[in-house]
């Protein structure tokens, strides 16, 4: 199904991909609510590596791009299974009839996310990093934002706020 978001502030992954690049499957790292908003960020390793990348991330050990989609105004939220890790899920949103709203849906081996949200995302977080041999994604990022490169060298842990609330 074809998504159809409106990604509010694209430039970041514009930049690295000359284009959106596709979101209708990717690798869930992880979700965070917000009842301010309220709101629910999407960690989100892409599917695709651009082709060219900035020069900061030029000679270094890095394969995947990693990102935040935070989803604004949410409702019926309903999260019925969970049982990472996550190798790929499917994501889908359809446009509510008459309504700047999507129903999101996240799908696949040991998830099943939806939700009804505003249908304009924001996108932040911008890394790339070098996945590990068993998936995971603790070892240093490279972030395309600068803040987000003198503030972290590494994901940090659920609870930094400003990290997963504010893209």
């Amino acid at each position: 199904m074809t998504v159809s978001l409106t990604l509010v502030n694209p430039g970041d992954l514009v930049r690295l991909y000359g284009e959106i690049p596709p979101l209708d499957e990717f690798r869930l790292r992880s979700i965070n609510l917000d009842w301010r908003g309220p709101t629910v960020t999407l960690r989100v390793d892409l599917s695709t590596f651009p082709a060219f990348v900035p020069q900061e991330w030029e000679g270094a050990d890095v394969d995947t791009v990693q990102c935040h989609l935070q989803f604004l105004a949410v409702a019926d939220f309903s999260l019925t299974e969970w049982e990472p890790p996550f190798h790929s899920v499917s994501f889908s949103a359809k446009s509510l009839d008459g309504e700047r709203r999507i129903r999101a849906r996240v799908t696949g081996g040991g998830v099943e996310l939806g939700f009804t949200s505003s249908d304009s995302v924001l996108v932040g977080h911008v890394s790339a990093f070098k996945a590990a041999t068993d998936g995971t994604d603790g070892g240093r990022h490279l972030f395309s934002r600068k803040l987000d490169s003198l503030r972290y060298e590494a994901i940090p842990d659920t609870e930094e706020k400003t990290f997963y609330g504010r893209l």
